[in-house]
């Protein structure tokens, strides 16, 4: 297709907005229609794509398949909750499969499942109908992750030898909303919401540019998580406060830390290792990402707190609680770095800006629901490493597994 992109918004929450946000910085797009089943926060996230710019004729859909049968919107982002992600695609494809609608492509946010066999599920849905799609994984898009990567591929890597450990990190303070604490609603904790960035974003980093990420083949997988914040008892307690009720870390906790190491192997036979750290119990300014690739004669790194941009506030200037300076934001006195442009340094300007160009020209995204699939199941394998208290091994049947937080049954 050519001309510019109808984007749908499935979902009007965090996610979207941030995407929404994203979009001044793309061309060639506009937010043509938004479902929620909260109308207000459908309206809330039109009216903010009309105020910074970025909507057409935004239609408020009565339902998802009211979206696809919209003929202003080409394709849908989708960022509901995980345990509503595969009604929401059974519904896309069944309304595509009666002729209610047509779409180029459907992107859909982070992680792409809850488990194995729900991903699984999600691409054999994808595959049914001729639809382009993309995986909403914006941290391999991060401007400072893409340039570091080419400077490292590009003038190294030929003279001393392809990397071989790549480091990321993903810590903050807690989620936003009470569905992300629920295991069972989840699918797990901080390493099924934040170690699918960090898997990927090391593998994106240790994979060639001419080659395939699949090229990089897993072998062992050890992982160990723990609750090492939320569950003590006056924190669960202010968990349970803050949601009225909600979230109840004593009955049933999710863990708050994460770590995982990831052993591949090139298509040349080299050995290279992923090392992921993922914290809900990070006590610093904001969100902190981080990210290293070492190699034999060179390194990298990238910080998103070494911000070049700061401000002091001294104890005298005293307002409400905020993320006006940057997300997840615990403070709003002392030396604050501030992040100026929040959607461009985390990659989602990039990435939706790729997602658009591949919809309108008919090709498939460099990040797609191939890759969710691939980071699920390694996601799955870091959850049964931390159970078994070993590390596990691939070739893995890992499609009836269910991790024990994600049942409700895990005790920290």
């Amino acid at each position: 297709m050519a001309g510019r992109l109808g984007i749908g918004f499935v979902g009007a929450g965090f996610m979207n907005r941030f995407h929404a946000q994203s979009l001044v910085g793309v061309r060639d797009c506009d937010v043509t229609g938004v479902y929620s089943p909260t109308r207000a926060h459908a309206e809330s996230l039109a009216g903010m794509a009309r105020e910074i710019g970025v909507a057409g004729d935004v239609h408020l859909a009565s339902s998802v398949g009211d979206l696809v049968a919209n003929p202003e919107v080409d394709a849908l982002w989708v960022a509901t909750t995980n345990d509503t992600r595969i009604a929401v695609i059974e519904e896309i494809v069944d309304a595509l499969k009666r002729g209610k609608g047509e779409l180029a492509g459907i992107a859909c946010e982070k992680p792409l499942a809850r488990n194995l066999r729900e991903a699984k599920r999600m691409v054999e849905l994808i595959e049914s109908v001729p639809v382009l799609h993309g995986y909403l994984e914006n941290q391999v898009f991060e401007p400072a992750i893409v340039r570091g990567k080419e400077i490292i591929w590009r003038r190294a890597v030929p003279i001393a030898g392809r990397p071989y450990l790549a480091r990321a990190a993903e810590e903050h303070s807690g989620p936003h909303m009470p569905w992300f604490w629920d295991g069972v609603r989840q699918g797990g904790g901080v390493l099924n919401d934040m170690l699918c960035h960090s898997y990927e974003a090391a593998r994106f980093l240790l994979a060639s540019p001419d080659e395939p990420r699949d090229a990089l083949r897993v072998e062992e997988v050890n992982a160990q998580i723990a609750s090492l914040k939320w569950t003590r008892r006056e924190y669960a307690e202010l968990l349970s406060e803050r949601y009225g009720g909600a979230v109840d870390y004593k009955r049933a906790p999710a863990e708050d830390f994460a770590r995982a190491s990831v052993k591949l192997r090139a298509p040349g036979g080299e050995t290279m290792l992923v090392e992921a750290t993922t914290s809900w119990s990070f006590v610093g300014p904001a969100l902190r990402l981080r990210a290293e690739l070492l190699g034999p004669e060179y390194s990298m790194q990238v910080d998103s707190l070494n911000t070049d941009l700061s401000v002091f506030l001294s104890r005298r200037v005293q307002g409400p609680e905020g993320e006006d300076l940057v997300e997840k934001q615990n403070a709003e006195q002392g030396l604050m770095p501030v992040i100026a442009d929040e959607p461009g340094v985390y990659g989602y300007t990039n990435e939706n800006r790729h997602m658009v160009q591949a919809f309108l020209s008919g090709q498939m995204p460099s990040e797609n629901w191939y890759d969710g699939l691939a980071v699920t199941e390694v996601l799955m394998a870091c959850y049964r490493s931390a159970e078994e208290g070993r590390t596990v091994t691939f070739p893995m049947d890992l499609t009836d597994f269910v991790p024990a937080v994600a049942q409700g049954t895990w005790k920290g």
